[in-house]
């Protein structure tokens, strides 16, 4: 038995009994060769579960700030995902969006399942954002089959802020693999690449049910960060942040 294997047979019967884990349509997953899981993000510990429902080993390339080491709970979770193959990028400046895209592209040609969350980041209220583009020009460039990916219930164990996971049921739908063939061979064309997107994107609503949004998740969380600060400097009765720095340019 593999590494992986071995960690999924200790981790899969717990995460299950734990979190009781719904599946429908696993059997659209190829029993063999590449394949994109495509999937709506609502929590930190969605890789976690996908890991644990999908017969194969699944590859997640993910940001190093979820591996945290802060409390027990955070050590628990970063120790799963490292014992079911999941990779931790450390974003350091300079490093681009397509260098994170080769790597994924490497997993890809040894014929490994990749996931990925085409929103790039958690949804901030539940509601399904626009897709990043990368998804569909790693799709175009592998050939890969993109199998659409729906979980509901995480964002009620491990919502945004809490360090410690709830007891709830998490639900998982998987969807016949998306039809990408008017675009195919076209993944150098930026308008190929974001049809290509929202149709994967479509295809991950449909199964969801989610409200759908024309907007980046990352632009919305941005936003309401700035609201936030707002707020807070406004009743600490001094200026935001961003208004500070526009009357000092003024003087």
């Amino acid at each position: 038995m593999s590494l992986y294997g071995a960690a999924k047979a200790v981790i899969a019967p717990a995460t299950r009994t734990l979190w009781p884990i719904e599946t429908e349509g696993v059997d659209h997953i190829p029993a063999r060769g590449p394949v994109i899981l495509a999937s709506n993000h609502l929590s930190n510990i969605d890789p976690l579960f996908i890991g644990v429902a999908v017969p194969r080993p699944v590859v997640f390339i993910a940001k190093e700030e979820l591996f945290a080491e802060g409390n027990a709970a955070q050590r628990t979770f970063t120790r799963a995902l490292r014992a079911i193959g999941q990779l931790s990028v450390d974003r350091k400046p300079g490093q681009s969006s397509q260098e994170a895209m080769e790597n994924s592209l490497d997993v890809l040609r040894e014929g490994s399942v990749f996931g990925i969350f085409p929103e790039g980041t958690r949804s901030p209220d539940g509601r399904l954002y626009r897709g990043q583009t990368g998804l569909a020009w790693l799709a175009l460039s592998s050939g890969a089959p993109v199998v659409p990916v729906a979980l509901y219930g995480t964002d009620r164990i491990l919502p945004h802020g809490r360090t410690v996971p709830v007891l709830r049921r998490v639900g998982m739908r998987f969807g016949a693999p998306v039809d990408l063939s008017p675009w195919e061979g076209e993944a150098a064309k930026a308008r190929s690449r974001r049809a290509a997107t929202d149709a994967i994107m479509a295809a991950i609503q449909r199964l969801s049910g989610q409200e759908q949004v024309p907007r980046f998740a990352a632009t919305v969380k941005a936003e309401l960060q700035e609201q936030q600060e707002r707020t807070r400097a406004e009743s600490a009765g001094r200026p935001a942040l961003k208004d500070r720095l526009r009357l000092g340019r003024r003087g």
